[in-house]
């Protein structure tokens, strides 16, 4: 049945995404609420040349200045009817989830994109080519249609009626961010949903992937060996770091010994871990917005909180002391250019001769952890980490205050000394925090990765679970 159909008057350059530009009105309707089993949404319908959209918002995206937004063109199929020869419904069902675990996005639901814009009718025609052996682009073209005839004008224009005209877009297709910037909506960052291939599905976007360019998701232990950034030599998914630097979270960092210490009872911690973990750590901090330690941590190891083992900008260092206690000679308070935030106490008396990139801010009395980030928030954009000490990263993480932890164990065995993850615990173990994990093998050191938010888990790729260590090599960083 093939020979039918001539396939060669259709080429690439069919493909096509209209951003039409015409003026037109969006007819709002009335704002009501839409339980569902991620939480509860916000809806309310925009009508545009007579086609009805609907919108479901959470929290307050307009508020954020770059909310998650899902722009999910309507899948009959797969959306209402749990197709799975398509990743549709998944999609819509984790672009719920992530959304609600951040507390604030939207996802407009575009009518009349079923089939990628082609219709209905000429969507399950070309399931019947495809059944046939036709991949999906192939069988749209010997239907005489595009490769994509989806119009996102009227996307455009609802988030910005809704005030969100700069977002982080859920999706895997560059094709839809750039017909968005097209219409004048900035695309901050796009952010993949952690969706897995379904063995009915896998060929449909393994094509989209080669034919539509399409993001690839992560390569897996059993396929090709994982893709890194530029420059990347440490075994952790790189979607990670990708995933700090495109949303808000608050991450910790800790290196400790097999006995739980992060240095000697002298204060000597040069070094717990490997050279592999130390490049994991800059890599961090090259993502993130903020780098914060405690004063303790500053004292006894005079850290320079910089990026020198890998490219990348320094993130602005914060310093918490509310006692003042860091002395004004310390790296990070007389040495710029890189900015630094000291936190100290309303009663604190900091001392006079601290270097002009320094910005001292008083805490709140009894700043709590989430006090302490809500301060940083108001100065500082991106993600924070929380490098240090044990004390300060445990006092966060009994706080609840963290999105995820890397807690990297070293195979050495101190005895005695500065302790590192340190709270008051429950009593029995049904009680004992556990939450999804990942693990890496850096050098010598075994990394683990504590999803400790919903938040985290939404952002991460692929969805958290144990994986098998890589072995890798890296070259000597300096601390």
């Amino acid at each position: 049945m093939h020979g039918d159909h001539d396939l060669s008057s259709y080429t690439a350059g069919m493909t096509s995404t209209h951003t039409s530009t015409a003026p037109e009105r969006l007819v709002t309707g009335p704002v009501s609420s839409l339980p569902t089993e991620h939480g509860t949404f916000a809806i309310r319908s925009f009508t545009l040349d007579a086609v009805t959209h609907a919108v479901l918002t959470m929290g307050d995206p307009a508020g954020c200045d770059r909310p998650l937004v899902r722009v999910h063109s309507e899948c009959l199929t797969g959306d209402a009817l749990g197709s799975h020869r398509c990743d549709c419904g998944d999609q819509l069902d984790a672009a719920l989830a992530a959304i609600a675990a951040e507390g604030h996005g939207m996802l407009v639901y575009m009518a009349e994109h079923e089939g990628r814009g082609i219709g209905l009718a000429a969507k399950l025609q070309a399931y019947a080519l495809q059944d046939e052996g036709m991949d999906t682009v192939a069988a749209n073209r010997a239907l005489g249609l595009p490769d994509d005839a989806r119009d996102y004008t009227a996307a455009a224009m609802i988030l910005r009626e809704l005030g969100c005209p700069r977002i982080r877009l859920l999706t895997s297709n560059p094709s839809k961010q750039h017909a968005l910037e097209e219409l004048g909506i900035e695309v901050v960052s796009r952010v993949r949903l952690p969706v897995a291939d379904r063995p009915e599905n896998s060929a449909y976007l393994t094509t989209k992937r080669q034919r539509m360019d399409h993001d690839a998701p992560p390569a897996t232990d059993t396929e090709a060996p994982r893709t890194q950034l530029p420059g990347a030599d440490v075994g952790v998914d790189t979607d990670i770091y990708t995933a700090l630097a495109a949303n808000e979270e608050v991450v910790a960092q800790l290196a400790q010994s097999q006995d739980g210490f992060i240095a000697t009872r002298t204060g000597d911690a040069c070094f717990v871990s490997g050279t592999t973990d130390r490049t994991h750590l800059h890599r961090i901090r090259a993502h993130v917005g903020a780098v914060l330690v405690g004063a303790q941590t500053v004292i006894a190891d005079d850290p320079q909180l910089t990026v020198r083992a890998v490219p990348g900008t320094d993130p602005v260092r914060v310093v918490l002391d509310p006692y003042a206690r860091v002395p004004a000679t310390s790296t990070v308070l007389s040495t710029g250019p890189t900015p630094t935030v000291w936190l100290i106490g309303a009663e604190a008396a900091p001392g006079a001769d601290v270097g002009d990139h320094v910005r001292v801010v008083r805490l709140p009395p009894s700043a709590s952890p989430q006090d302490i980030i809500a301060v940083v928030r108001g100065l500082v954009a991106g993600s924070i980490l929380v490098e240090g000490g044990g004390r300060t990263v445990s006092s966060f993480l009994a706080a609840g205050a963290l999105d995820r932890l890397f807690l990297t164990t070293a195979p050495v065995f101190i005895g005695d000394g500065v302790p590192g993850i340190r709270f008051q615990g429950s009593e029995v173990m049904a009680q004992a925090l556990r939450t999804p994990f990942r693990r890496f093998e850096l050098g010598e050191d075994i990394c683990t990765e504590y999803l400790l938010s919903p938040a985290a888990a939404a952002h991460s790729q692929p969805s958290p679970s144990v994986q098998e260590p890589a072995s890798v090599e890296s070259p000597q960083p300096t601390q």
